[in-house]
C-alpha cells in the first residue's frame, strides 16, 4: 500500500497526466542517445570515416548553421500540424540520417545527415517545449523543471555508456554508440505514438458544414518587443559556454589548479541540476515570480563572473575553491534563467501562434552556441578584469529584460486556452 500511495503521489506531482509522464520518458530516451553521440562524434569522424581536422569542422559548423533554422520552422509547422505528428516525423528523419552515417564515408553524405542532425535536434527541442506548455498548462514551469532533471539524467546515462565503450577503442564499439544515438529516436517515435494530440489556439477542427472561422495569426518576426527579449536571451544563455569552453580554457590558461578538476565540475553542474531545478521552479511558478526572479539572476551571475576572476589570484587551493564557487553560481544561475525563460518565452508569445514565437525564442541557444565561446575567449584573453565584465555584462541584461517585459506583462499569465474539436 505504502508503494502504491507512492507511486500515486509522484503521479499527481507531475502535470500533465499520463501524457505528460509519457513525453518526460520521450526526453530521458531521446537524451541517452544525445549523450552517447555527442561524447564520441568527433572521434568517430577521426577513427572511422577518416575526416580530417578541418573537415570535422566544418560539418559540425553545418550542423549548427542548419539548426539554427530547426527552431523556427519546427515551431511553425507545430502551429499548421497535429504536434505529435510533427514530432515523430522529426524523429523518423533523425534516426534516417544517423543510420546513414553508418553507411558511407563519403563527406557530401556525412555534411548533409549531420546537418540533418543538427536541424531534427532544435526542432524537436522546441516541439516538445510546446507540447509541454500545452499539456501542462498553467503548472507548464514545474512541468519544465521536472523535464531539465530527465533531460539531464539522460545525458549522464549516455555519456557514462560511452565512457564504457570507449575503454575499448575500436571501430565496432564507435558504430554501435551511433546505432544506440539513432534506436533512441526510433524509440521516442514509437513512445510519440501513444501520446493524444494537446488542445491547442492556433488549430481549430470543426465539421465540413460549419463556417471556417476567421482567425489573424500573429507574426513573431513583427513583434519587436518580442526579438529584443529574444536578442536578451542570447546573453543570458551565455552560462552554457561557461562550462563548455571557459572553465577548461581557464583552468589551462592560469594553471592555479589542476586539470583534473574540470570534469569534477561538471558533475557538479549535472548533480546540482538534477537535485535543485525542480525545487527551485516553485520561485517562478507565475509569469510575475519568474519576472522578480531576473533580480537575484543578475547577483548570481556577477558572483559567478568575480569568484572566476579570483581563482587567478592566491595559492592552488584557493583557485580550487573559487573555481568551485563560480561553477555553482553559475549552475544556479542556469536553473533560475531556465524557469524564468521557460514561463516568460510562452507569457510573451501570442496565443495564435505560440509554435511560431518558441521557435523564434529557440533561435536565442542558437546564436549563443555561436556568440558564447568567442564571449568566454575573450574574457579569458582580458584575464581577471575580463571574467568581472562578464558576468556584470549578463547582470546588466537581466536588469534590461526585467524592465523590457514589464509592458507586456500587464496582462493575465497565458494559459493553454481549451478548443472544441468536433468530428468530421
Amino acid at each position: 500500500m505504502k508503494q502504491l500511495r507512492r507511486a500515486t503521489a509522484w503521479t499527481d506531482r507531475v502535470p500533465g497526466g499520463s501524457d505528460g509522464r509519457r513525453m518526460l520518458l520521450i526526453t530521458l530516451v531521446d537524451r541517452v542517445g544525445s549523450g552517447l553521440w555527442a561524447s564520441v562524434s568527433v572521434l568517430y569522424f577521426t577513427c572511422v570515416t577518416g575526416l580530417s581536422v578541418t573537415e570535422i569542422g566544418t560539418l559540425v559548423a553545418a550542423a549548427g548553421v542548419v539548426g539554427i533554422a530547426g527552431a523556427p520552422i519546427g515551431g511553425r509547422f507545430a502551429d499548421r500540424f497535429p504536434l505529435t505528428r510533427v514530432l515523430i516525423a522529426v524523429q523518423v528523419t533523425r534516426a534516417l540520417a544517423s543510420f546513414v552515417l553508418l553507411t558511407t564515408d563519403h563527406y557530401a553524405v556525412l555534411l548533409a545527415c549531420t546537418a540533418v542532425g543538427g536541424f531534427g535536434d532544435r526542432a524537436s527541442s522546441v516541439i516538445t517545449k510546446l507540447y509541454a506548455t500545452r499539456v501542462a498548462g498553467p503548472h507548464r514551469v514545474r512541468y519544465q523543471a521536472i523535464n531539465r532533471t530527465a533531460a539531464n539524467a539522460g545525458w549522464a546515462l549516455g555519456g557514462l555508456a560511452a565512457a564504457a565503450a570507449l575503454a575499448l577503442g575500436t571501430t565496432t564499439a564507435y558504430q554501435w554508440l551511433l546505432i544506440g544515438d539513432a534506436l533512441s529516436f526510433v524509440a521516442t517515435a514509437i513512445l510519440t505514438l501513444g501520446c493524444a494530440e494537446p488542445p491547442s489556439v492556433s488549430r481549430t477542427v470543426t465539421t465540413s458544414s460549419a463556417p471556417t472561422p476567421k482567425t489573424t495569426t500573429a507574426n513573431p518576426w513583427r513583434d519587436r518587443t518580442y526579438l529584443a527579449y529574444v536578442a536578451t536571451e542570447a546573453v543570458l544563455f551565455l552560462d552554457d559556454a561557461v562550462f563548455k569552453v571557459g572553465l577548461p580554457l581557464w583552468i589551462a590558461h592560469t594553471g592555479n589548479a589542476p586539470t583534473g578538476l574540470v570534469p569534477l565540475l561538471m558533475v557538479l553542474n549535472n548533480v546540482m541540476v538534477v537535485a535543485l531545478q525542480v525545487p527551485l521552479a516553485r520561485f517562478g511558478a507565475t509569469t510575475r515570480a519568474a519576472r522578480a526572479l531576473l533580480l537575484p539572476l543578475s547577483a548570481v551571475f556577477v558572483l559567478g563572473g568575480t569568484t572566476m576572476a579570483l581563482s587567478a589570484t592566491g595559492t592552488a587551493t584557493s583557485a580550487i575553491l573559487f573555481l568551485t564557487a563560480s561553477a555553482a553560481a553559475f549552475t544556479l544561475a542556469e536553473m533560475l534563467h531556465a524557469t524564468v525563460s521557460w514561463e516568460l518565452s510562452v507569457a510573451l508569445a501570442s496565443d495564435s501562434a505560440q509554435g511560431a514565437y518558441l521557435g523564434v525564442h529557440g533561435l536565442a541557444q542558437a546564436v549563443q552556441r555561436s556568440i558564447g565561446p568567442l564571449a568566454v575567449t575573450a574574457a579569458i584573453a582580458t584575464g581577471p578584469l575580463g571574467w568581472t565584465a562578464f558576468g556584470t555584462g549578463i547582470a546588466v541584461t537581466c536588469l534590461i529584460q526585467h524592465r523590457l517585459v514589464r509592458a507586456r506583462l500587464t496582462r493575465d499569465p497565458l494559459s493553454v486556452a481549451p478548443v472544441t474539436v468536433s468530428e468530421h
